[in-house]
Formats: C-alpha cells, sequence, structure tokens
C-alpha cells in the first residue's frame, strides 16, 4: 500500500482518542515501572565465592565510563527525539503514540527481564574482591572457605549483580527499536540498493554496541554478560516493534498497524460496500476475506464470481 495522507491527526485532534483506546497499555506500563523499581531495589542472591575463584575477580573497582542516569538518555531520550521530529513533519499522532508506547515496552520489558535475572542468578561482577574487601586482606570461612565481606553493604550488593548486563540491555532494547523504526521509515529494503540506508539503521547499534563494550572494558561485566544483556534487548525490541508496526519490508512498514486500521475504518464510514460495481454488505465482503484467507487462493475473476451469486441470491 502506497503510503497517503487523508488529513493530518495532531495530538490535539486524536491524541485523548487514540490514548483511551489503548487506557489499558499505559496502565501495564506504569505496572512495569513499579515492578522494575522494586527488583532494582531487593536484595540479589548472594552466590557462593570461595577464595580459589578469587582470581578471575581480583579487577580493579572504578568508576563508569557511561554513569546510570546515562542510560535513559542514551536508550530512551535519544530515540524520542527522533519520534517526536518524525511526528513534527508529518503531524500523525497514531505514528507517535504507537512509537513511544513500543519504545517504552522494549525498555521497560528489558529492564524488567534483566533484573529479575540479575536478582535470580547473583553472578559475582569482576571487580568483587575489591567490593568485598577494600583494603584488599581477603577474609575467609575456615571451613568452607567462602568469603567474608567486610566492605560497604550497598556495594557488595551490586557487587552480585553482574549477569546480565544492565547497561547494554537497556541500551538495545531502546536503540534497537530505534533502528527498526528508522528502517520503516527510510524505506532501508525497497530494494533499490541505497547502502546508505543500511548504514543509518545500523549506526544506533553500534552505539549500544559500544555501551556494551565499556562495561567490559570498566570490569564491572564479564563479556558474558554484555553479550546476554544485548541479546536480550534486541530481541525484546523487535517483539515490541513488530507488535505495533509491519516489518519494514512491507509494503506498509512506514506506518503502524493503527493507522491502516483507521483508514480502513474511514473508508467504511464514509462510502458504501462496492465490488466491482455491485453493492455489497460489510459482513459479505468479510466472508470473502476470510474464504480466501483459508488458503483457497481466490483470485479477482473468483471474487467477481463470488459476489456475483451473492448479488444474484440477493435478488432472488
Amino acid at each position: 500500500m502506497p503510503e497517503i495522507q487523508l488529513g493530518v491527526h495532531t495530538i490535539r485532534s486524536h491524541g485523548a482518542k487514540v490514548v483511551r483506546a489503548h487506557m489499558h497499555d499505559w496502565l501495564v506500563l506504569l505496572f512495569l515501572m513499579i515492578l522494575e523499581v522494586i527488583l532494582y531495589v531487593i536484595e540479589p542472591f548472594h552466590r557462593f565465592v570461595g577464595a580459589d575463584m578469587m582470581d578471575d575477580l581480583k579487577y580493579p573497582l572504578q568508576e563508569n565510563t557511561i554513569p546510570l542516569w546515562a542510560v535513559p538518555i542514551i536508550a530512551v531520550l535519544l530515540p524520542l527525539m527522533v519520534i517526536l521530529i518524525y511526528y513534527f513533519v508529518r503531524k500523525d499522532v497514531y505514528d507517535l503514540h504507537q512509537a513511544v508506547l513500543g519504545l517504552l515496552f522494549s525498555v521497560l520489558i528489558s529492564g524488567v527481564l534483566t533484573d529479575a535475572i540479575k536478582d535470580a542468578v547473583g553472578r559475582p561482577r569482576p571487580d568483587f574482591f575489591w567490593r568485598c574487601f577494600p583494603d584488599g586482606k581477603g577474609v575467609f570461612d575456615p571451613v568452607t572457605s567462602k568469603v567474608i565481606c567486610t566492605g560497604l553493604k550497598s556495594v557488595i550488593k551490586e557487587g552480585h549483580k553482574s549477569f546480565p548486563s544492565g547497561h547494554t540491555s537497556w541500551s538495545f532494547a531502546g536503540l534497537g527499536f530505534l533502528s527498526w523504526y528508522m528502517a520503516g521509515k527510510i524505506r532501508v529494503f525497497d530494494r533499490r540498493g541505497h547502502v546508505a540506508k543500511l548504514c543509518i539503521v545500523v549506526f544506533p547499534l553500534l552505539v549500544a554496541a559500544l555501551v556494551g563494550v565499556s562495561r567490559v572494558d570498566d570490569y564491572w561485566h564479564h563479556w558474558q554478560d554484555v553479550f546476554a544483556g544485548g541479546l536480550l534487548g534486541i530481541t525484546v525490541a523487535s517483539f515490541c516493534y513488530l507488535q505495533f508496526f509491519p516489518p519494514p519490508y512491507d509494503i506498509d512498514g512506514w506506518g503502524p498497524h493503527i493507522y491502516f486500521q483507521m483508514l480502513a475504518e474511514s473508508r467504511n464510514e464514509t462510502q458504501p460496500g462496492n465490488v466491482n460495481g455491485l453493492n455489497v454488505t460489510p459482513s459479505e465482503i468479510e466472508s470473502v476475506r476470510i474464504y480466501s484467507h483459508r488458503g483457497m487462493g481466490v483470485s479477482d475473476d473468483n471474487m467477481s464470481s463470488i459476489l456475483g451469486e451473492m448479488e444474484s441470491g440477493r435478488r432472488c
């Protein structure tokens, strides 16, 4: 279906209607936000750490290259800016609403899954020794050789949250969604061979990957943590995008599902059902559509004959 514009649909004219239609989705988002806060503050599982395991956990404790407060800016605000720019160009509140909803779902679902796994696994970070023993003097149980930490509880708690990487999962969730979104808008899969479009789509994924690399460089995560976080984030982003938008390679890939549903409803309200010159009720059209979708392979000629039989039956 080619891109068409039947008039602008702004926040002022259609915003309230769209939000009301998805009120339950916004309530679910609120629930996910509360759940994410709870999972972040609760105590994680303290996995056994023995003296013989410390050789792999003695990397230096240092500051984050990308601090925690910067993650929402990278994963949420940057994609949101692109979405808002597109809205001001096109004036389509349907696209704006679905894109914002999909982005928030992508980030929050990834966040909830990431923190739930963190709390359940309790894997120690590469710098766990210095979190546990800030003075550098290890203290271990004489029987089990389990660590007896002398450091701050908050620092030790954070030391048991290595797997998977939250920075990475959030970044791939937000920027991965942005890549899907831009791929649909610039029609990257239009088969015209414009590699520049592909570069634009890949750039957000590169930024997300660099965020993940920084977590290994800072010794806050093992490489497996980053790999798992990136895989989790991009998977959730893909599911969330396809929930609200067609695939970018689809002929309608430039707009959200709800936009085309609105167009179909507008046509049904403004004109009677008319196929091949016959006045047909919407229920009859739906019957033919269902019949064709069941694998019967109804062609245009068969469609006409079926509608003809309907019309003759009505006359009788």
